[in-house]
């Protein structure tokens, strides 16, 4: 490695903070016993609560007990028969809307949970709070409940949607004042909602938020909120133990040590795994999404942080090829690197199922070739100092993303996904074009928003910028309008119905979640140190009982 020691300045200029983590969660597992002690607790509760959802039969009460299951983070138990109960209350929609006159907070849970489950209610509901000259009734400005649930219930609005426009501008303009006189409890549930909206939150962060809300409630449902309590807490023990696993595997690969130059972001990498499929019966998932996001960072560290554009070049002609024929023509550290990828793919393929997953394997090498290849077309706009028409760089904005390499993850990990589910991936729906447009404009405008950091010229900013021939904070703001419309595609794909399976649907609204957490303000991927309340919340504090 002398050759890396001796150029690792060329790395250099874009000072890239050190990990804040390492490996301290190597030693964190918790023991089987205790994880089997609260899975019985919970599976103890868990018939009750079915039970209590089942006997929920009226409208009003079914759609609120929905909700909360939802809320608290608990609806993955009982999908069954809660999609049986929606379809039930869609169907009879129009009959009991038309005979019961519901208050706004009502109206407005009940449009927010059956749109975020698939069923396209009407906006027109929303329209007996207006009055004579078309603006919304001043007496709602009273009733904070259902303002709330009427902003939350915005989120899910779909192009043309002019009422739910209106009801966001003048929902978020009275919570902001009216949060300032209400009780603690409120002010931070509220606050927590005018910066990350349930439709847009991590669902365990949104699901830990909640839970602390609900404990305060007058009267909670205290087999409800001790059963959240329960699984929260048992997942948080399983987040554990497969961090565990994952930080001796990153450990053993001595890339950290081999490549000083890459971000050793194992904890963040982990905590996007989580957020892109928290359930635990998607644990091989999980730890391959997580392993997959380690990689992509290491590939995108050499192309855009150290590599030269004659190493890169020959980088990318040898993945091209992907065996060990072609080492020989890279530098040593690549030569490292290069190992490292052959034997990663031969490892999670055997992780995954051996020889009848290879066609698994081959579709993710193949992202990791199309994403290798965007990297080193962005190299050369950099090398250049050329930034390309926006359409031209989202083109390979939308690979760089890294959504089809995380996807092909997903699908490896999990039995009964196979072929029918790469090809839906790789014709490119709707949906997965939104999410990767929000992902890659969240991460761009992370960047660009702070003026100073011009080593990753040209970013989405720079190109809207020079073709449009406006100012930076007119890019920006071109571009939240391009993801807020990316969000109400992601809406309206959710809703139509779909040859894609229901688990890449949720794969691509949470991928779309992470990216609003992660670079809400600033790159918290890149800056880990911002991020430790979060992973002390998900991976390590448990909720009191």
């Amino acid at each position: 490695m002398a050759e890396l020691e001796h150029d690792v300045l060329r790395g250099a200029s874009k000072n890239l903070p050190t990990g804040v983590w390492g490996y301290s969660f190597a030693s964190i597992s918790p023991l089987d016993s205790e994880l089997e002690s609260y899975t019985k607790k919970v599976d103890a509760i868990k018939e009750k609560v079915k039970d209590m959802l089942i006997q929920s039969t009226k409208e009003l009460a079914n759609i609120e007990f929905i909700d909360l299951l939802c809320r608290l983070g608990v609806s993955y138990h009982f999908e069954n028969e809660i999609d049986s109960q929606l379809n039930r209350i869609f169907t009879t929609l129009p009959n009991f809307l038309e005979h019961n006159n519901y208050e706004l907070h009502t109206l407005a849970t009940l449009f927010r949970v059956l749109r975020q489950h698939g069923y396209k209610m009407t906006s027109d509901v929303f329209k007996k709070f207006k009055d004579k000259n078309g603006k919304f009734k001043s007496s709602m400005i009273d009733d904070v409940k259902g303002l709330l649930c009427l902003y939350e219930a915005c989120f899910l609005a779909v192009d043309g949607e002019d009422i739910l426009e209106e009801a966001l501008s003048f929902t978020r303009k009275h919570l902001k004042s009216l949060a300032e006189n209400l009780s603690h409890r409120f002010q931070k549930h509220i606050r927590n909602a005018l910066i990350f909206p349930y439709q847009r939150t991590m669902e365990r962060l949104g699901t830990l938020h909640y839970i602390f809300f609900y404990e305060a409630d007058e009267s909670p449902n205290e087999t409800l909120l001790k059963f959240a309590k329960l699984d929260f807490n048992r997942l948080q023990l399983l987040y554990r133990k497969e961090l565990a696993l994952l930080s001796i595997w990153w450990k053993n690969t001595n890339v950290v040590e081999s490549l000083p130059y890459g971000r050793d972001r194992l904890v963040m990498s982990y905590i996007w795994a989580v957020g892109s499929i928290f359930e635990p019966q998607y644990s091989l998932s999980r730890m391959i999404i997580c392993k997959y996001v380690l990689l992509s960072t290491v590939v995108d560290d050499t192309y855009d942080t150290y590599g030269t554009f004659d190493e890169l070049c020959r980088f990318t002609t040898a993945l091209q090829k992907f065996n060990t024929d072609v080492v020989d023509q890279l530098p040593d550290y690549m030569k490292f690197l290069y190992k490292f990828i052959l034997t990663f793919f031969e490892e999670t393929e055997k992780d995954s199922g051996g020889e009848g997953c290879f066609y698994k394997a081959s579709f993710a090498r193949e992202m990791l070739k199309e994403l290798a290849t965007s990297y080193f077309v962005e190299k050369n706009w950099q090398r250049e100092r050329k930034a390309p028409l926006f359409k031209e760089y989202m083109e390979h904005g939308l690979v760089t993303s890294t959504l089809d390499f995380i996807s092909s993850a997903l699908i490896q990990g999990i039995e009964n996904l196979g072929m029918k589910e790469i090809l839906w991936i790789r014709n490119n729906p709707q949906i997965i074009i939104a999410a990767k447009f929000c992902g890659r404009l969240m991460n761009d405008l992370a960047v660009r928003t702070d003026e100073t950091n011009r080593d990753d010229f040209p970013k989405a900013v720079d190109c809207y910028m020079e073709e449009h021939r406006v100012s930076r904070d007119e890019a920006i703001e071109s571009i939240v309008k391009i993801i807020e419309n990316k969000w109400k595609k992601i809406n309206e794909e959710m809703m139509k119905p779909s040859s894609g399976e229901r688990i890449l649907i949720k794969l691509a609204l949470n991928y779309s979640r992470m990216a609003m957490l992660y670079y809400n303000s600033s790159d918290m991927f890149t800056y880990e140190s911002s991020s430790q309340e979060l992973v002390m919340s998900i991976i390590i504090n448990p909720i009191s009982m």
